[in-house]
């Protein structure tokens, strides 16, 4: 029973205590005067009366009423109900006033101040309590008798109102009446635990809505901060009350103040949280709050703050309760869009509505909470129960271990609560007790269907409304409520009267002496057994949270715990890796647990070495995968177990496994061990309270809460049934009981502080390097370092332990466990009521057990370092190159896999990562080579490596390994060959040396000098290289340098030094306004001084030698073959030339970072030359790099022009000046330069006036004037692209006759006009076909057309590109420089003005790339896909604009227009676009000499920086990685894809450059100009100089030796087009990514060091297999991606024929042919059996007739079926050129040139080996013959390399060819058909052929020759 109310106060205005304007109010009366004793009186009630302030109106107010709440000191809840009204009285402003005149007049009074003001006064109700209504009603009644004055004394009325005494709970009904003729009937709750809510919660969800009050739920369970805001004081009170009444079974136990004073808003910054409600009068000083969550009740909005996290209900719960709620509270939205809506579905009522929410949300709960009774453990049951919640189990079996809300909601206080109030097992149960017992499998069937948890609801909404309503039909009610008239006439109303407190205080007196004789009421409370539920277990399995599979994995496990203790070794060991994978998933780790306790006998199992070894692995991987909490209880099974397991190690010495598997953070997490400890204490005081006689059993049973069988009492059925029984025993029984319990669990603590003992002390407790103490003792980690102990035999043994330290080292460690071991006893100790005698001992004793054990230890450490350390495996020696030496030997490491995933096995195919091997630093390249971890494929050897040249980023990682648990030190290597590797030091790798090995590295990758590199310091011997000075080959030209750099630095007037290197400054660093003087620090700016010019005779001498050199160079071959100059009679000019030779650059003056000599037009003198270079950045001025054979167009090449003014040469070009000033002097010059360029060309100096193409006709030109029309738009539109116009012009192929017309001519046969073919037709795209229009992009139509659409967005007029007269020179050059160049129409040139890119953006987006194909990281993020990043990295768009620019380029030097590229610096995108554009324009390039010969003379002889862009040196470190010469590479791997039969060279040329560019093997790509190369005596090898012939220098000789090898760089689709020009397309979507990025060969390394290959292969076949006995082998190969090179074990048809060809004649003994020879001949029978074919056959009508020559045709392989056998027949282009060039030595210059005009091969109709009988007494030899048709001749050679003819047999003089007979001493098992005889008028010829089918060729062709002569 308790009062209705406790206190009664009469609060009023305080008319004294005014300070500043605001008021107070002062209590007036208090009944009764004396403080309850079991209630105090609450201080402050005055505050909460009037919250916002008291304050006198002018008018007065109505009444209202509210209930604050006031929480007292016990956390007890007191409920204020404030009536409040106001009562009038004389303005206290006007009285002050009157009565002090001498005071200034306050400024209040500037106001007219009302006479009369109304004053508020509170009547307070104080209960513990909460009936509102009530309440409500009698404070009303009081109002109403003092108002209209009923006949009843206010005293007796309080007095009854005071003395009402009700019970709490129970569910009784009461009538009251406060004697004033009122009667009311209370009804109270059945439930006393059930919150009471009226409609506040259905109240609430209708302010704020589901979505927010959801999260004000979840807020307010997680522990934040909320406020409410409202202008209403009592829907503060309701909306806290509902969002409390929805917490239920959790009960908030933070600061709950509804309704808050604004006097104490300060209380808002408190740090801890609260729920509380302001009025809305308060908003803006609530702003300020950052942590708040603010709930504005009368606006329906919610606020968080950003910092605020709040987490919410898991998935799918949230969106099942979000359902289940609108369900409630919106039912019609269902049924919105039906047809036939039902006719009402209205929402219940509002307190129905309430009820139905809170239902819902007690459904939550039970789901939340299900199972929770499961992981409770009782640690004693007398005398009071304790109980404690094992939250990881909980968490674990729910598999919610991951779920943000549910562990703050575990953590947090209300929990705490709820699990004391709740955990007790005999108890009064309540609706939530029995939800979560009875209902869960009913909610588990619901859940899917929302219908059928809409009625659960329902049912629970019944039980809360009766809970509340016991008794429906109650309408007794009768109060008075002031009548309408006195409420308005109260004007004079009195003021409320002051009580007789006697007679009030009497009352109650009289009430409690009535109570105090009355007999107590007792309520029989129904305790009871608490039902626990269904177990956790289950429900969750059912919900399929187990791995896929697990049946077949927990298999493995069992299979290979079998075969380790049926000792199995083998067997296990093939299984441990599919085990340690399988132990990822729970199931397995439980099954691991389980199996090994079998294993185990009385609490011991004695292993051997390997056993314990493999044991101790599957441990140590069960326990990595735990999470600290070990959720999944397995490290608590594993506990008994690794002190079970040991091996003995010598006489009587054992060690046991938890010496082993301490490296796991689980084991200094407390909550662990505590939780372990109460499980095992419920285990104990389980079986001393079971009756049974099989103790013995259950304590086996170590599974928490002991449930092991069907039908075992759990442990809290145990403690209910012995609370039940506990009144009922006797005193002694009592303590009996309670000391029993007690000294079980401190047993426990003993055994606890043992095990963790042997758990946290190291094995070699001297070495104190893994214990990481943070703070007082608190061990973060504690453990030993290695795997086993038996590992510790392969350390060094540098630690040396008898070191004397050895005490004070230990102590240390043995401190840190002790202080961690008493925290751990002092927590759980006091937690289960332990005495403190027992605490005590137990204090005096842990130190010792540490001390102990760790003595054991030490013993136990001495024997495991005398194991025999464990096998690994042997380390396995890469093989070296000539001259490669190893730098560091190699280490042990693992290679861990990275990103890409083909190596891991999860694509598919076994896991080659991660491996296990060595690393080996060598003087050229980083190796690494092992064999993969996993035994399946334990044979295979895994081998990676790079260039160290190519190291682009190292950086250190730590790794954990997947087979030991130990976290290691690693690297990352990335390198620009697309090569990574991450690896990890094995720990018998000391650090010191991995650090060792890092600066070896670094030495290696960045040498002070170039001369440090690989290409220079090869077998120099292995000591690391530093600076080596070699002797000075041109020593003049070093002095030649010297002086060069000393005027240079006089004339430029610099102060500072310079290294003899020269080093421009970096394109980034350089702004494009830079003075002249800003050039490089070594340049000639101003006019040199003669003086240091004036060359001694010594330089005159080398120079001739080193002109002499220049001159053999392949640049000037190159000059020659295109006619640009000669260089006759000593270095003079032929005049009739356009071009000369200009030798004015020999000594590298005038331009560092050019070539000697240069192509310049014929009437530019050298002074000239000298003056003009200034202009342009590094002194590059334009020269002529090549020449259109047919339109004699020029290609010039130059730096951009420095942005000092120059450029206003193009700008203005006849701006008149009075001085001519020097800059206008060579800007003329400049001028004039040009002109001469544009003179140069035919088109100009033979068309008259300025018609560009119309009077000019040569035989050069096509005749046909449709094909000039129809090119110039296809320019246009190209230009458009490049200079990007953003608009693409729409193609459209209607556009009247004209664009049909044009269609036709342009594309169909070229056989346009009689003779006059259409030379220059190019070729779109890449298939041979000629009616591909449509497929190319949608602008050929119109412009070929020759309409543009115009252009809406501002570009470029048509008029710029389309005029009738195009320019003769185009300069392309950058837009940032040309901004404002006016376009002058009489000026011959025009500036093209293009985006170009930046270095810095080829930089960045090289390393994006790099990161894209070659992941360091398995990427999670499905935003980051492959092609997400390689689009991000923005390389192929890049490409797409080089291609761009050079497509142009071509389009304009093949419509006859000269084009000059002036572009940064002129030595990156430059070079890229003049190359390209040779490349496309040329066929010659497309051929292995062509080439190389480009790459040389544009890229190496043009100074493209190499070592710089490559980083290849200390100085260049900085500027990083710029693969500018890569992007030429797969620009010109775009064109080889689409144009395959264009090239002589495959793709794996490229790839093998792009490989080599990088690698520094060959000094080619070194250094950065001629001028350098020059310097340091490279350029020009001495002839006899090479030491050793193995020692290639060039790569160009490399391959030159390896293509006659092997057919590996050649393409044997090569069958090119006359004066073929390519135009390939540029789109994105056309460019593919080169595989070179991203392709890998495991099995051998990269596959571009080919001593390397074959000495592996060689070493394979010189260790045979054992023969295999077991029956046939199979032929068949698996061929794994990433592991195997694809093209040696699956090579094409051509190259395994050839290898089959050179096997069987290797089987034959005869001397092998090269295969070039053996595929020339194979072309040319292939080209005279089609021409002898004379009836046209299948194969013949495929292979198209040979006369058509300039048609081209699709070539095949095809084995022709014929009568004769199988041949191969290959359709070729019978004008195929350069297929069959000799491969031979460097040939010389002439052959070179013949050879490209395509004449050799029509010599060469028919050709291979005979075998020739000599004259008399001469044997038979075998020689290359050839018939050649042209000159009627058989020639024959000694060998077919041979350029020497050894004779030629006249076919004029020959007579006949007949079969012929074998003589003496032909050669031997050759059938006789193959031997013929050719009669001549001289004597007779004696022939053998290989066989009878090649003599009737040979002969047949002879015979046609005849014929046709």
């Amino acid at each position: 029973m308790a009062r209705l109310a406790d206190y009664y106060v009469v609060v009023g205005y305080d008319l004294d205590k005014r300070v500043e304007g605001e008021g107070q109010g002062r209590i007036l009366q208090r009944f009764p005067e004396k403080d309850w004793e079991d209630s105090p009186f609450p201080q402050g009630i005055e505050l909460f009366c009037q919250p916002s302030g008291w304050q006198l109106v002018p008018e007065r107010q109505p009444a209202s009423f509210f209930v604050a709440v006031l929480t007292d000191i016990n956390s007890e809840r007191h409920y204020c109900a404030c009536f409040t009204f106001w009562e009038g009285l004389d303005n206290p402003q006007l009285q002050k006033a009157e009565a002090s005149e001498a005071d200034e007049v306050d400024e209040e009074l500037a106001v007219v101040q009302p006479a009369k003001v109304f004053a508020p006064k509170s009547l307070v109700l104080v209960s513990r309590l909460d009936y509102t209504e009530v309440f409500r009603n009698c404070l009303g009644l009081i109002y109403t008798i003092h108002l209209d004055g009923l006949p009843v004394p206010l005293e007796t009325v309080i007095g009854n109102l005071l003395t009402c005494v009700i019970p709490i709970a129970g569910g009784s009904q009461r009538t009251i009446t406060l004697g004033a003729g009122d009667r009311q009937v209370i009804q109270t709750p059945i439930s006393d635990s059930l919150p009471v809510s009226g409609s506040s919660v259905a109240q609430l969800f209708r302010q704020l809505g589901i979505v927010n009050v959801l999260y004000l739920f979840c807020a307010a369970l997680t522990e934040h901060k909320i406020l409410f805001l409202s202008s209403s004081y009592q829907r503060l009170t309701d909306a806290c009350r509902g969002l409390l009444a929805i917490m239920f079974p959790l009960k908030y136990s933070f600061t709950y103040v509804p309704i808050l004073p604004g006097k104490l808003l300060e209380v808002l910054s408190t740090p801890t949280p609260f729920i509380i409600g302001v009025n809305s009068f308060f908003r803006s000083e609530t702003q300020e709050l950052l942590d708040v969550i603010i709930a504005d009740l009368d606006g329906g909005t919610v606020t968080i703050p950003e910092c605020v996290h709040i987490s919410l209900l898991p998935e799918p719960l949230l969106q099942q309760t979000q359902t289940v709620l609108s369900m409630v509270l919106d039912p019609e939205l269902e049924v919105a869009d039906h047809a036939f809506p039902p006719l009402s579905t209205q929402p219940s009522a509002l307190k129905i509505q309430d009820k139905e929410i809170r239902g819902v949300f007690l459904w939550l709960f039970a789901q939340l909470f299900q199972g929770y009774r499961w992981c409770l453990h009782i640690i004693r049951i007398h005398p009071e129960p304790v109980i404690r919640f094992h939250k990881a189990a909980f968490l674990g079996q729910r598999a919610l271990t991951e779920d943000d809300f549910l562990m703050k909601v575990l953590d947090g206080m209300a929990f705490a609560g709820f699990v004391s109030e709740r955990g007790p097992p005999y108890r009064a149960t309540d609706l939530f007790d029995d939800l979560v017992a009875n209902e869960v499998e009913r909610i588990r069937q619901e859940e899917a269907c929302p219908q059928k948890v809409m009625s659960h609801v329902k049912e629970l909404a019944e039980h809360f409304f009766k809970n509340e309503n016991p008794y429906p039909a109650v309408a007794m009610h009768k109060v008075q409520r002031p009548s309408e008239n006195s409420q308005n006439t109260a004007k004079n109303q009195l003021p409320f009267p002051v009580l007789d407190e006697v007679a009030v205080q009497l009352f109650i007196d009289h009430a409690a002496a009535k109570l105090k004789t009355a007999p107590p009421v007792v309520k029989a409370e129904l305790k009871g057994m608490v039902p626990s539920g269904p177990p956790l277990g289950d429900t969750v399995d059912r919900n399929g949270n187990v791995m896929a599979n697990s049946a077949r994995r927990l298999e493995v496990v069992r299979n290979c715990i079998t075969y380790i203790f049926d000792n199995k070794m083998l067997e296990a060991k093939k299984l441990m890796p599919a085990v340690l994978r399988a132990l990822k998933g729970r199931a397995a780790r439980i099954c691991l647990t389980q199996e090994l306790n079998q294993h185990v006998l009385q609490n011991r199992a004695v292993l051997d070495d390997q056993q314990f070894d493999y044991i101790v692995r599957m441990m140590n991987c069960t326990l990595q995968d735990c999470s600290h909490m070990d959720e999944h209880g397995i490290a608590a099974a594993l506990l008994p177990l690794v002190t079970a397991f040991c091996r003995k190690l010598g006489a009587g010495i054992t060690q046991f496994a938890y010496s082993c598997v301490q490296e796991h953070m689980l084991w200094t997490n407390m909550q662990f061990w505590e939780a372990m400890f109460y499980s095992d204490v419920q285990n104990h005081i389980r079986a001393l309270y079971l009756e049974t006689e099989d103790g013995e059993q259950q304590k086996n049973h170590e599974q928490q809460d002991g449930s092991g069988g069907g039908r075992e009492i759990s442990a809290l059925e145990l403690a209910s049934e012995q609370n039940r029984l506990w009144p009922t025993l006797s005193k002694e029984m009592q303590t009996e009981r309670v000391q029993k319990e007690e000294s079980t669990v401190f047993s426990q603590a003993i055994h606890y502080a043992n095990r963790m003992s042997y758990l946290l002390l190291p094995l070699d407790t001297s070495k104190n390097r893994l214990l990481r103490s943070s703070g007082l003792g608190d061990v973060e980690s504690v453990s030993n370092s290695y795997v086993t102990n038996s590992i510790a035999g392969s350390m060094a043994e540098s630690y040396d332990t008898e070191s004397g330290f050895e005490d004070a080292e230990s102590s240390d460690v043995a401190n840190s466990v002790v202080r961690f071991i008493n925290r751990f006893v002092d927590k759980v100790c006091n937690e289960s009521g332990v005495t403190n005698e027992h605490l005590k001992a137990l204090h005096i004793m842990i130190p010792d057990i540490v001390q102990m054990h760790i003595e054991t230890l030490d013993a136990v450490h001495r024997e495991s370092k005398r194991l025999p350390p464990i096998q690994k495996p042997k380390l396995l020696r890469p093989t070296l190159l000539p001259g490669e030496e190893l730098v560091m030997d190699g280490m042990r490491v693992h290679l861990i896999p990275d990103g890409r995933e083909e190596a891991t096995g999860l694509m598919g195919g076994p896991p080659l990562l991660p491996a296990e091997g060595a690393i080996f630093l060598t003087t050229y390249r980083l190796i690494f080579k092992g064999t993969p971890t996993d035994p399946l494929v334990g044979e295979q050897v895994v081998t990676r490596s790079f260039p160290i040249a190519s190291l682009t980023k190292e950086k250190r990682i730590s790794v954990t390994l997947p087979m030991d648990q130990f976290v290691q030190e690693g690297l990352q290597l990335r390198s620009c060959t697309f090569q990574l590797m991450k690896i990890a030091f094995d720990e018998e790798v000391a650090s010191d040396l991995a650090e060792v090995f890092r600066k070896h590295m670094h030495k290696l990758r960045y040498p002070q000098h170039v001369q440090g590199t690989f290409a220079f310091t090869v077998g120099q011997g292995g000591k690391m290289v530093v600076e080596h000075k070699t002797k000075d080959k041109n020593q003049s030209l070093k002095t030649l340098s010297k002086n060069l750099v000393k005027s240079a630095k006089r004339t430029i007037g610099r102060q500072y030094v310079t290294r003899k290197k020269y080093s421009p400054p970096t394109w980034e660093n350089r702004s494009s306004l830079q003075s002249e003087l800003d050039e490089d620090e070594i340049s000639v700016s101003e006019e040199v001084d003669q003086s240091s010019l004036t060359l001694s005779s010594t330089i005159r001498s080398s120079d001739r030698q080193t002109m002499s050199n220049v001159v053999e160079r392949a640049c000037c071959r190159d000059y020659q073959r295109l006619g640009l100059g000669t260089l006759s009679n000593s270095l003079t000019r032929s005049k009739n030339e356009p071009f000369r030779i200009s030798t004015v650059n020999r000594m590298y003056t005038v331009c560092r970072s050019y070539p000697g000599l240069l192509i310049v037009p014929q009437s530019i003198p050298d002074t000239t030359i000298q003056r003009i270079c200034r202009c342009y950045r590094q002194n590059r001025f334009p020269v002529v790099c090549w020449r259109n054979s047919r339109t004699k167009a020029v290609l010039l090449r130059s730096a951009g022009l420095h942005a000092k003014g120059v450029v206003g040469f193009f700008k203005s070009p006849n701006a008149p000046s009075a001085v001519p000033s020097q800059a206008d002097s060579t800007s003329l010059e400049q001028e004039k330069y040009l002109q001469a360029i544009i003179s140069s060309m035919p088109s100009y100096s033979e068309s008259s006036g300025r018609n560009t193409l119309s009077g000019f006709t040569s035989t050069h030109m096509s005749t046909s004037d449709s094909s000039d029309k129809l090119r110039q738009p296809k320019i246009g539109a190209l230009m458009k692209q490049v200079m990007g116009t953003k608009e693409d012009v729409p193609g459209t192929f209607s556009r009247g006759a004209l664009g049909q017309r044009a269609k036709v001519i342009s594309l169909s046969q070229p056989k346009v006009s009689g003779k006059a073919r259409n030379p220059h037709r190019g070729k779109w795209g890449s298939i041979r076909g000629t009616g591909r229009l449509s497929a190319y992009n949608p602008d050929v139509g119109t412009r070929l057309a020759g309409k543009e659409s115009p252009q809406p967005n501002g570009g470029p007029s048509e008029a710029l590109f389309l005029r009738q007269q195009k320019a003769y020179l185009y300069i392309i050059g950058d837009k940032a420089q040309l901004k404002g160049g006016k376009q002058d129409s009489f000026q011959q040139w025009e500036v093209v003005p293009i985006e170009v890119c930046d270095v810095r953006q080829v930089k960045n987006s090289f390393k994006k790339l790099m990161k894209a194909c070659v992941p360091s990281s398995q990427i999670s993020d499905p935003n980051m896909s492959f092609l997400r990043c390689l689009e991000e990295s923005e390389w192929m768009s890049l490409l797409h604009k080089v291609l761009q620019v050079s497509a142009l380029v071509v389009e304009l030097l093949d419509t006859g227009s000269s084009v000059m590229v002036s572009l940064e610096d002129g030595w990156d995108v430059t070079t890229q676009v003049v190359s390209l554009v040779q490349l496309l324009s040329d066929p010659y390039y497309r051929t292995f000499d062509g080439f190389r010969l480009l790459v040389e003379k544009e890229w190496l002889s043009f100074g493209h920086r190499f070592s710089h862009r490559g980083a290849q040196t200390l100085g260049s470190q900085s500027s990083g990685f710029t693969p500018v010469f890569l992007q030429f590479l797969d620009c010109v791997h775009q064109i080889h894809l689409q144009f395959p039969m264009e090239f002589e060279f495959s793709q794996y040329y490229l790839k093998f450059l792009a490989y080599h560019y990088v690698s520094n093997r060959f000094r080619t790509f070194l250094l950065d100009s001629d001028y350098e190369r020059i310097e340091l005596g490279v350029l020009y090898e001495e002839k006899g100089e090479r030491k050793s012939p193995q020692v290639c220098k060039s790569v160009w000789d490399y391959i030159d030796r390896l293509n006659k090898k092997t057919p590996i760089f050649y393409n044997y689709m090569f069958s090119p087009e006359d004066e073929e020009v390519l135009r390939p397309y540029t789109f994105i979507s056309n460019l593919k990514v080169w595989d070179f990025y991203m392709e890998e060969t495991l099995s051998e390394g990269p596959s571009y060091d080919w001593e390397v290959r074959g000495r592996q292969e060689r070493a394979a076949e010189e260790t045979p297999e054992k023969p295999d006995t077991g029956g046939p082998k199979s032929q068949r190969r698996i061929v794994w991606p990433c592991y195997d090179s694809l093209s040696k074990t699956v090579p094409d048809a051509i190259t395994k024929l050839l290898q089959d060809l050179q096997s069987l004649e290797a089987e034959l003994g005869q001397t092998s042919e090269k295969w070039k020879e053996t595929w020339d001949k194979i072309k040319t029978t292939q080209r005279t059996e089609t021409k002898l074919e004379s009836k046209p056959s299948f194969s013949s009508s495929l292979l198209m007739s040979s006369n058509l020559s300039h048609q081209r045709r699709s070539q095949g392989v095809y084995l022709q079926e014929s009568g004769v056998g199988s041949s191969i027949n290959l359709a070729l282009d019978c004008e195929a050129s350069a297929t069959s060039t000799p491969v031979a030595g460097r040939p010389s210059t002439s052959t070179l040139y013949s050879q490209f005009q395509s004449t050799e091969s029509e010599n060469r109709s028919f050709e291979g080996i005979l075998f020739k009988k000599g004259a008399l007494l001469k044997p038979w030899k075998p020689r290359w013959f050839v018939l050649d048709k042209t000159k009627h001749q058989l020639r024959y050679y000694e060998s077919r390399q041979d350029k020497e003819c050894k004779g030629v047999i006249e076919l004029a003089d020959v007579e006949s060819v007949t079969p012929g007979t074998p003589t003496m001493g032909a050669p031997k098992n050759i059938e006789e058909k193959a031997f013929f005889d050719l009669k001549t008028t001289k004597r007779v010829y004696n022939f053998c052929a290989q066989d009878s089918l090649n003599a009737q060729l040979w002969m047949d062709s002879v015979q046609s020759c005849l014929s046709d002569a």
